[in-house]
């Protein structure tokens, strides 16, 4: 079963956290934590992130933020 569209996903070929944006097709549509460039991945390659999964995502970006590594 794919999660609702908004959902916080780990593709668990790479083990990137994404936000479910939709689908392509037969594929999902991952968006990275914070923003940026989308990537496809297989429905069957998802699983739902975990709370500490959401959080290590989003201070990773905060941090490269705070860095200037990212705008």
């Amino acid at each position: 079963m794919t999660p609702p569209v908004g959902s916080y996903v780990v593709d668990i070929t790479t083990g990137q956290v994404g936000l479910l944006m939709g689908e392509a097709g037969p594929r999902l549509l991952l968006r990275p934590v914070g923003g940026g460039r989308e990537w496809e991945c297989e429905p069957d390659a998802v699983r739902p992130a975990t709370a500490a999964e959401r959080i290590s995502a989003t201070m990773a970006y905060v941090n490269a933020r705070s860095r200037g590594e990212v705008t």
